[in-house]
């Protein structure tokens, strides 16, 4: 998931080299915290924060099927 959350920002930004994603695993969450330059937190979110409830969706649907949840963050 780690993975796939890098690429897709890195396709949607405008600086992918300051990418970076950090994965903090608790017993039944999973935080996803994706650092990013300050320029470019519009494009993550999306117009109205329909691009991160896409992300969001992705997420949704990988945990449960591990039986998880996961929570997405964005860092500036």
């Amino acid at each position: 998931m780690k993975q796939l959350l890098e690429f897709i920002a890195k396709s949607l930004v405008d600086n992918p080299q300051k990418v970076k994603i950090h994965v903090c695993e608790g017993k039944k969450t999973t935080l996803y915290e994706i650092e990013i330059d300050k320029n470019d937190i519009g494009k993550i979110i999306g117009k109205d924060g329909s691009t991160l409830e896409a992300i969001n969706t992705l997420l949704s649907v990988s945990s449960v099927k591990n039986n998880r949840k996961s929570v997405l963050e964005i860092i500036d």
